[in-house]
């Protein structure tokens, strides 16, 4: 690359000059090299200390012919540079890079944002975890998210969804959730703790803010390759362990699903202490389904109440 003068010129540097053009005799302890160098004065060869001054026009011409070459030079490299980049399959070859690492989003609004500006190109997969208890919802909202579905599935998309257990009683829900599947996504159910996320063709992982627990609208949109594997393995352990909506246990009708989940549990082995942890439920809620579970079966202890249950389950 040709080396560009070493411009701009100083304030002093311009005096110098306009010195030198006056009477050959430069500012005094001024540094003239910069002058110089750009051709606009010279050494006078018979009076030492004296300097000649040259027109300031043809040392412009020579700096703006150094300057174009220079811009050719730099063209020309940048022109290669696709060439070099083209390089990278012999390089990821034998290495893996992660590429970009994650991004905050402040607000439920710009999650969601992202999400549907993900889904518009999407071409293999949504999969997604809600760990919530049910809420009613806005039936517009409701149809916008069948829309979505029936568009993915369209597309030939997979459409998978992760619900609490409690969503099975919950007939708003329930009703939506037997409708997806008709359009032909599947939904399972989990009786445990999971985390919320969605995965979007195994190259976007959306997650809540585990950064800040508290921070219950914030959240990360995460396109590192090496955490999205890891996303996408998680899933799948996750709904390897679910119930799918079609298989929803209906043996005891007269007990909800968060009732079973938990008799499940202590059918299990699980002490009544520790089911609460393991399906996201408080110990108060626990005891209060436990007593409501005894009374729709007519068992006045917990004991006779899984000896029902474990009949039943023998039945079925």
């Amino acid at each position: 690359m040709p080396e560009l003068p070493d411009l701009p010129l100083s304030s002093g540097d311009r005096e110098t000059y306009r010195a030198v053009a006056a009477d050959g005799v430069p500012l005094v302890g001024h540094d003239t090299d910069r002058l110089v160098d750009l051709g606009l004065i010279t050494p006078s060869p018979d009076q030492p200390g004296r300097f000649i001054a040259h027109d300031p026009r043809a040392a412009a011409q020579r700096v703006l012919e150094q300057a174009q070459a220079a811009i050719t030079q730099a063209v020309a490299c940048m022109a290669e540079l696709p060439t070099v980049e083209g390089l990278a399959p012999a390089y990821d070859q034998h290495r893996w890079y992660s590429g970009p690492v994650s991004e905050m989003l402040q607000t439920r609004d710009e999650m969601n944002a992202r999400i549907q500006q993900a889904l518009r190109t999407a071409s293999s997969e949504m999969w997604t975890a809600q760990p919530g208890a049910p809420v009613d919802r806005d039936p517009e909202v409701q149809r916008t998210g069948m829309e979505r579905v029936l568009d993915l599935r369209r597309r030939g998309v997979s459409v998978r969804s992760l619900y609490n257990v409690a969503v099975r009683d919950h007939a708003a829900t329930s009703d939506l959730l037997s409708s997806a599947v008709e359009a032909g996504a599947e939904v399972a159910t989990l009786e445990e703790t999971f985390p919320r996320l969605v995965i979007i063709d195994g190259t976007h992982l959306f997650i809540d803010n585990c950064v800040r627990p508290g921070d219950k609208d914030s959240g990360w949109h995460v396109t590192d390759r090496a955490t999205v594997a890891w996303g996408h393995t998680l899933y799948q352990q996750l709904w390897a362990r679910g119930t799918r909506w079609q298989e929803g246990d209906t043996s005891s009708g007269m007990l909800t699903e968060r009732q079973k989940a938990i008799l499940r549990a202590l059918d299990e082995g699980e002490a009544q202490r520790r089911v609460g942890p393991r399906l996201g439920l408080s110990e108060r809620t626990v005891t209060k389904e436990l007593a409501g579970a005894r009374a729709a079966v007519g068992a006045q202890t917990v004991y006779q109440l899984m000896a029902w249950w474990g009949r039943r389950q023998a039945e079925g």
